[in-house]
């Protein structure tokens, strides 16, 4: 493995490009800690380490973030904006059709959704620096504490100004930074963004955990983590292959197809979508309660059952609602319709299926099947932190469940694919054996 490494480095294009990939990393995680104008950066810090921010309801935005959004940086909004952007972007294509035939219209279609994609995240990025300013100013992002209500040194509406256009211009750096390591580094740009962010998060937590818990129990977390780990390794790379045969053609004087291939469907074929749209519905609930009177019984309701995350309620409704998402993702991204007319304009068939629409009812019937275990495993990982929670006392930002260990392992296993498949390109061995 190191002698791999030490190989790619040889090689001068693909050097060029891993460093250049480390170098914009690096860029991103020193914007983290530079803080937006006008903000009390001393007085943030404080509240940072209290110990009421051990949960709260901008959790998932913070970890996507790197840490940036509770310390007010100009990165403070990371790469939501942008993953919001991308899913409203695919949810489009279902309901315009305008969307759904630039899709089709290959490389040049696709350039147009992709500037359709960097207009809505510019426009989320304005949208979402207003809502923290906002959240920021009522001292609701820290939980309503006394001592964290004034953190916004010009209270003026151009200092308020300058803040939002700042956090705005964050965005769309970190959008810029991302499309460069797509294009010029190695491994999709966007998602490596976002492992960068949830990594660095993860020396804290094993800190937290080996400080308040001791050596035992951070070995047997250890243990466990590992454990997960080749869990999600194992399944992340199952799927089932299809097989599909393509009948001979003459086209002139030539004989065309008669090769045989496969349909690649991914027990997880959903991702780790399904576990984010869940924690964002689940963080709705506690969002609202910010803003409403702590005296009346709708918001104790809410305070009891879905805030701290360690209630009963809360699990089973994150349980059902990541099978739901991971079902409804599933079946807006892979089109069995358009992939059975797809394989029948091209003469290809399932082996001992008719093409067309029996085609169409076999990929349906194997795709809802897949689907249930990868939705159970999905909703299992999903689970890990809370279980944490209540075992040991450790926060949501568990390193070993939920969205961070889907996120490290499948971005980390598709770059390291990347890189092997470069290597391989020039007579090298590659990193994977």
């Amino acid at each position: 493995m190191l002698g791999a490494i030490g190989r790619a480095f040889k090689t001068p294009d693909l050097r060029n490009k891993l460093l250049f990939t480390l170098g914009i990393v690096v860029l991103y995680r020193i914007g983290v800690f530079i803080p937006a104008p006008g903000i009390d950066y001393g007085q943030v810090q404080e509240c940072v380490a209290s110990p009421q921010m051990t949960q709260g309801a901008f959790g998932l935005i913070n970890l996507f973030s790197g840490g940036a959004l509770l310390q007010l940086s100009i990165f403070a909004l990371g790469i939501m904006p942008y993953i919001t952007a991308s899913i409203i972007t695919q949810l489009l294509r279902v309901v315009i059709p305008r969307f759904e035939a630039l899709h089709k219209e290959g490389a040049s279609g696709q350039a147009k959704l992709t500037q359709y994609t960097r207009y809505m995240t510019i426009g989320l990025g304005l949208l979402n620096a207003t809502t923290l300013v906002t959240t920021v100013r009522s001292g609701a992002l820290f939980g309503n504490v006394a001592a964290c209500q004034n953190l916004i040194v010009n209270d003026t509406w151009w200092g308020i100004g300058i803040i939002v256009l700042t956090l705005t211009a964050g965005t769309g750096l970190i959008m810029w930074m991302g499309e460069q390591i797509t294009e010029r580094g190695v491994g999709n740009g966007m998602s490596l963004m976002i492992f960068t962010a949830v990594a660095a998060g993860f020396p804290a937590s094993f800190g937290g955990i080996l400080r308040t818990q001791g050596i035992d129990i951070f070995a047997i977390v250890m243990l466990v983590g590992l454990a997960i780990v080749t869990l999600v390794v194992f399944v992340e790379q199952s799927q089932r292959r299809i097989p599909v045969q393509y009948a001979k053609r003459m086209v002139g004087r030539r004989m065309f197809g008669g090769t045989s291939t496969y349909i690649p469907i991914k027990v997880n074929q959903a991702g780790v979508i399904p576990v984010i749209f869940a924690s964002s519905v689940l963080y709705l609930p506690s969002l609202i309660s910010q803003f409403g009177d702590p005296e009346s019984a709708w918001v104790q309701w809410i305070n009891k059952y879905f805030t701290s995350g360690d209630h009963p309620l809360y699990m089973a409704v994150y349980f059902l609602l990541t099978i739901f998402f991971a079902y409804f993702y599933v079946a807006i991204t892979f089109n069995p319709e358009e992939v059975a007319d797809n394989m029948k304009k091209y003469g290809g068939f399932i082996p001992g299926i008719r093409a067309g629409k029996p085609t169409e009812r076999y990929l349906s019937y194997v795709l809802t099947r897949i689907t249930f275990p990868g939705s159970l495993y999905l909703a299992v990982i999903a689970m890990i932190p809370l279980i944490a929670l209540v075992l040991i006392g450790a926060n949501q930002d568990f390193p070993f469940g939920g969205t961070s260990i889907l996120i490290v392992v499948g971005v980390g296993l598709e770059t390291v694919k990347q890189i092997d498949s470069q290597m391989q390109q020039r007579h090298y061995e590659g990193l994977l054996r």
